[in-house]
């Protein structure tokens, strides 16, 4: 097995200069570098990573903390991520919060214990004044979440205006007994989004019944769920906004086993553009988030930070989305295809 001195032998210099080159650190020329670079491919030489990130007190390593994995929206992020930081030389390890408030605590211990380099956090359940002493310990950078908070950057779209135009356009198709689902109210993010359904009602002169918010629903079984419960206890629903797409298929599903028309007897809304959305028939309305700009964004500042190299003044990145109009909710166009001549 070759060894760094073979390396040296073979480029002809010496064994500080090949460490500097192995290291990445300055003052070694061009030429030099190639010639100890050509040296390592001839004799298949790797060097040791442990070695050298034990050296630069580092561990070349960033923890992703978020819901679940099997939420494809997380599963793109993650997967955008992952290529990005790899691009920069780190390796990413998924920490899965479930929604559990101590998990995330426990997943920020990492930073804490200098197992990772940095953290983003894709979800955040705890009150923020929990985790801003973890800041003293490394760079944390939200991505998808955020909330007012302070020595932290932010990457997101805007929650409360996708509600809202969301909520609008189920209005403008003439739906008036609106019922809003979604997985949980514990997020700044779900906050915001309930927020701006409100301002679309009340934009709108409608009401909202409270018990026509469902807060438990998380994937397709639990859309089929809540369609049960909206037939049982709310029949006059005639529109629904969902923050998943999971879950308005659960509900475009279980109505077609109903013979429930989709739009015509109900309008669907999703949210993230998931495939589903798209294979689903009627195909459904959706909110497009610009994931993979977002997660190269995400990995840049949170690489800057890292390398000590981002800005004194944390950074907010507010992205644009896409309300993507399909069948589930285009009730003005099937009335006029189906009024008489």
């Amino acid at each position: 097995m070759a060894t760094i001195e073979d390396v040296a032998k073979l480029a002809g210099l010496s064994r500080t200069t090949v460490s500097r080159v192995i290291n990445d650190q300055p003052y070694v020329t061009d030429d030099k570098k190639q010639r100890i670079i050509d040296a390592m491919k001839s004799l298949g030489y790797v060097p040791n990573s442990s070695a050298r990130r034990l050296r630069r007190r580092c561990t070349e390593t960033i923890a992703v903390l978020l819901p679940r994995i099997t939420n494809p929206f997380f599963g793109k992020l993650i997967e955008s991520m992952e290529k990005e930081a790899s691009r920069n030389g780190y390796q990413v390890i998924v920490c899965q919060t479930h929604d559990d408030k101590q998990k995330e605590l426990d997943y920020l211990q990492l930073l804490k214990t200098k197992q990772v380099d940095g953290v983003v956090m894709a979800s955040l359940i705890n009150d923020w004044q929990d985790i801003e002493p973890y800041l003293a310990s490394g760079p944390i950078v939200l991505c998808n979440e955020y909330r007012p908070a302070h020595g932290v950057s932010m990457i997101h779209i805007d929650h409360k205006q996708a509600a809202y135009e969301s909520t609008s356009h189920l209005i403008r198709e003439g739906c008036e007994h609106l019922a809003y689902v979604t997985g949980g109210h514990d997020t700044f993010i779900a906050s915001e989004r309930k927020a701006g359904f409100l301002a679309a009602l009340a934009e709108n002169d409608l009401e909202f019944d409270p018990k026509m918010e469902v807060d438990w629903a998380l994937d397709v079984g639990d859309g089929q769920k809540v369609f049960q419960y909206l037939i049982e206890h709310h029949p006059h629903v005639d529109g629904v906004f969902t923050g998943s797409d999971e879950v308005a298929a659960g509900i475009v599903y279980a109505a077609g086993q109903s013979r429930w028309s989709i739009p015509e007897d109900l309008a669907v809304i999703g949210f993230d553009n998931q495939m589903l959305s798209l294979l689903m028939v009627p195909a459904i309305t959706t909110i497009e988030q610009p994931v993979e700009d977002m997660a190269a964004k995400t990995i840049e500042v949170l690489v800057a930070k890292m390398n000590d190299k981002g800005p004194a003044q944390e950074r907010r990145f507010v992205y644009p989305h896409e309300l993507i109009v399909r069948s589930s909710t285009n009730r003005k166009q099937m009335v006029s295809q189906s009024a008489p001549l």
